[in-house]
């Protein structure tokens, strides 16, 4: 099987500081994967390298086997390759459903002209994106805020309508940059169910996130960044006893694990 992404040994340099260091993996279709590490492992780097926001210094990315690297960020979002980011961008002064609307522009036909002469197929196709608009609002929840200001939502709430712009560009594939950072416990959750549903229905994930038990209750598949190069990868279950992981969350080589569930995951962010 072909993956949806592959990363081929992309690096990528700021001067004397290298942010990511030959980081490999495939992303399988349909597949969560989740990249954890702690804060300045490359995690974002890696992201703005896969969207075409920042060239590689070297190495590759191929989306379902076709060579994107260099693209620019358009061309690879028209593929159906979404993100979010670290802090939600949103349009402060638009409606919420605006602002899920403009995520709509990807897979919308009608041209310029059409649109100024509100002809009937620009006329259909507003229609479109405005359903389409709510419907992604109602998938997060936001249903009941759509004529509000987007700048009066709260930052968990801002999150949320990022994700929901990010669906409504209907993604084949979507990279969410710490999705339930500012989410309450039951949204947290709420979101976990919903990119299962999304996966189940062809959706592919690769997720920054911090939140180990999201991690754990979401991905598939973990992969581990410390300091720009992958230290580990394979199942969350797996990952959270390894010892280079802990040694990179505790900063101790020698770092055990005191307990073999769950509450045995590393969950600083910051090194010490």
């Amino acid at each position: 099987m072909t993956a949806a992404l592959r990363i081929a040994a992309l690096s990528r340099r700021f001067g004397g500081v290298v942010a990511v260091h030959d980081v490999d993996a495939d992303v399988a279709p349909q597949e969560i994967i989740a990249v954890i590490g702690p804060n300045g492992a490359g995690k974002t780097t890696l992201f703005n390298l896969i969207t075409g926001f920042l060239p590689p210094t070297s190495g590759n990315v191929y989306y379902h086997g076709q060579r994107i690297t260099g693209w620019p960020a358009s061309r690879i979002a028209a593929l159906g390759v979404i993100r979010t980011f670290q802090n939600p961008l949103i349009f402060g002064e638009t409606t919420v459903v605006e602002n899920v609307m403009a995520g709509c522009h990807r897979w919308t036909r009608t041209g310029l002209l059409q649109a100024a002469l509100a002809l009937p197929a620009a006329r259909r196709e507003d229609r479109q994106v405005y359903d389409a608009a709510r419907e992604a609002l109602a998938v997060v929840g936001l249903e009941d805020r759509e004529q509000d200001p987007a700048r009066d939502l709260p930052f968990g709430q801002q999150r949320l309508l990022e994700i929901a712009r990010a669906l409504a560009a209907r993604p084949t594939v979507l990279l969410l940059d710490e999705p339930t950072a500012g989410l309450s416990a039951p949204e947290a959750r709420g979101l976990v169910a919903l990119m299962r549903r999304l996966r189940d229905g062809g959706v592919t994930f690769v997720v920054i996130e911090h939140n180990m038990d999201v991690v754990m209750d979401a991905a598939d598949r973990v992969i581990v960044l410390d300091y720009g190069e992958k230290i580990a990868e394979g199942p969350p279950q797996a990952v959270q006893r390894d010892r280079r992981v802990i040694a990179a969350y505790l900063g101790e080589e020698d770092a055990v694990p005191q307990a073999a569930g769950p509450a045995a995951a590393p969950t600083p962010e910051t090194r010490p």
